[in-house]
């Protein structure tokens, strides 16, 4: 005891008991995430090994992107102020971009889109035709919805707002086919995945340009996650 502070060691059992309680922490938790989500495509109609293996694609899938083409600039702006800081506080110029990579995301729009034309044919062959008007129009609606609460951000990319999107197509999938289950929740999925993909990536690439950019990943980054969660929402009206 030094100045009348006493130190207390706990010893090494308490120590170790915690190193593996936090071990353990950081082990289930993502196996509890990954089986909630395992669990919403189970109720899609996948088998419970099936349902990982699509999440486990779509999350691995995320980090690869497919290059479509490239658009080229004759002239970039540039700003007199346009330089970046490091941790040292020294400033250094940002080279402009001369060249923009559009590519498609393996993750966020491939698969989904596989997906979405799997449950649309499993789904027509066990009801009728007829789902496909309300899919077109939830497709639509959820497309504007996201088109419009999308933001271009100049020197970022696109991005889509996270819940927007889901929720509209949720609502789609109750008022379109009129309450719960399999036919709401595939109009829901649907739309979801599918509106986010056409409103939020495919109806912006016009401002690809003003972008500046050096890659923009149709489903990648600033789509992803709104997309996952239009795969895991409709689960809540099977």
């Amino acid at each position: 005891m030094a100045d009348g502070v006493r130190f207390v060691s706990p010893g090494a059992l308490p120590v170790l008991a915690i190193l593996l309680f936090i071990g353990l922490i950081i082990i289930l938790i993502p196996l509890l995430v990954l089986g909630v989500i395992g669990a919403a495509f189970t109720k899609l109609g996948f088998s419970w090994i099936t349902a990982i293996v699509v999440v486990l694609l779509m999350l691995f899938g995320s980090y690869v992107s497919i290059p479509l083409y490239r658009i080229k600039r004759d002239m970039v702006r540039v700003s007199p102020d346009s330089t970046a800081m490091f941790g040292s506080g020294q400033a250094w110029p940002v080279e402009p971009v001369w060249e923009t990579l559009v590519s498609i995301n393996l993750g966020g729009a491939i698969l989904p889109v596989c997906i979405s034309l799997y449950l649309v044919y499993r789904a027509v062959s066990i009801t009728t035709s007829l789902l496909l008007v309300p899919l077109g129009a939830g497709i639509l609606i959820v497309a504007l919805v996201t088109y419009f609460a999308t933001r271009p951000v100049p020197g970022v990319g696109i991005r889509v707002p996270l819940l927007i999107p889901a929720l509209t197509a949720l609502l789609m999938g109750l008022l379109l086919f009129g309450g719960a289950g399999i036919s709401a929740t595939v109009v829901a999925f649907v739309s979801g995945t599918t509106g986010v993909l056409l409103g939020g990536n495919v109806a912006n690439l016009y401002r690809v340009r003003d972008l500046e950019v050096p890659e923009l990943s149709i489903g990648g980054a600033g789509t992803f996650s709104a997309i996952f969660i239009c795969c895991i929402l409709p689960a809540l009206i099977a």
